[in-house]
């Protein structure tokens, strides 16, 4: 099961209490103060774990908590520290805290971690409040508590190419073209509703990872279609192919096609609209699809390349360009 998006609550350990203790030894009339201090609770930590896919760990497990810090004891012996406990997460995982709707941090690579909730310190002992005019201290300090937050995760795919398009336009017959990747397929819209991840090797010793992005509406800035939850997944992406079908289904233009995804893409993110776009028109074997590519060349100032996940037209010649852009970016 794909799962882009999770809240749980987190709670810290709590600080052990410090002790009251006085030394009591046959022989020692004045022993002294000796309670010692409580040992400090468990953190949180959320850690980019690589090999993770998706959060569906988090699904069934809404509340994680920490252990409490081991509470001080005579003999000035210190209670133990808890140990941190720690959530492992796909890289590219964004960590929110929601009461407060504050970035705790984006862990876009493997081994980014963040401390969540900080652990209570513990408390002090009776033996630390020992001074030259106070010899027999009764003062001691109970452990803090941890901090408790409501916290989202936001995974946002990593991929070196997204696929983007309106729904049908062949990006998931694309991507089980040219990678191992098999997402489902049928010939009606919104086949996809979650990305799907594939390696295209391109030959022996070049290969990038391609995603399936779920076809995006009008309105998808929005929220329309579920359109947030689509469009951040593309937000990690370095290159964009954007596919567009000669003949929609629904009998709608493909060139204001084009141009509606890009808008929606502009009204998300700037700086995502402005990366590196190959325009493809897919489905090269219908009879519109010609006339389709040189209007699209002709709108865009753009070379728009023609091919056909099926019969294979000019596959390569996609996935060569493809690789050509993104070793630019890489650069």
């Amino acid at each position: 099961m794909f799962v882009d998006r999770v809240q749980i609550e987190v709670q810290a350990g709590r600080g052990g209490d410090g002790c009251m203790s006085f030394r009591r030894e046959k022989y020692i009339p004045r022993g002294g103060p000796d309670g010692g201090d409580g040992g400090n609770g468990g953190s949180i930590i959320i850690r980019a774990e690589d090999g993770i896919d998706s959060l569906s760990a988090l699904v069934h497990k809404k509340h994680w908590k920490a252990r409490s810090g081991v509470h001080g004891s005579g003999s000035n012996r210190h209670g133990a520290n808890a140990d941190d406990l720690e959530i492992l997460v796909p890289p590219g995982t964004v960590v929110r805290d929601d009461k407060h709707d504050l970035l705790l941090k984006d862990l876009a690579e493997p081994g980014d971690s963040v401390v969540a909730a900080h652990g209570g310190k513990g408390g002090k002992g009776n033996s630390r409040f020992k001074s030259s005019t106070n010899q027999a201290p009764r003062e001691f300090t109970r452990g803090e508590e941890g901090e408790q937050r409501l916290l989202v995760f936001e995974l946002k795919v990593i991929a070196d190419i997204g696929l983007l398009g309106k729904p049908n336009a062949g990006k998931s017959t694309l991507l089980s073209r040219v990678s191992r990747a098999r997402p489902e397929i049928a010939d009606y819209p919104f086949t996809t509703k979650k990305p799907n991840l594939g390696i295209v090797q391109v030959d022996m010793d070049r290969s990038f990872v391609m995603a399936d992005i779920p076809g995006l509406i009008e309105g998808a800035a929005s929220g329309a279609g579920l359109g947030h939850e689509f469009l951040r997944h593309v937000e990690r992406t370095r290159v964009l192919i954007h596919l567009v079908e000669p003949s929609p289904m629904d009998g709608t233009d493909p060139i204001e096609n084009y141009r509606a995804i890009r808008q929606e893409v502009e009204q998300h993110a700037s700086d995502l609209a402005a990366r590196p776009e190959i325009i493809a028109v897919s489905k090269a074997e219908l009879p519109d699809a010609p006339a389709v590519r040189d209007l699209l060349a002709e709108e865009t100032g753009k070379e728009a390349i023609l091919f056909s996940s099926v019969t294979g037209q000019n596959l390569d010649k996609l996935l060569a360009r493809a690789f050509a852009v993104l070793a630019e970016e890489r650069e």
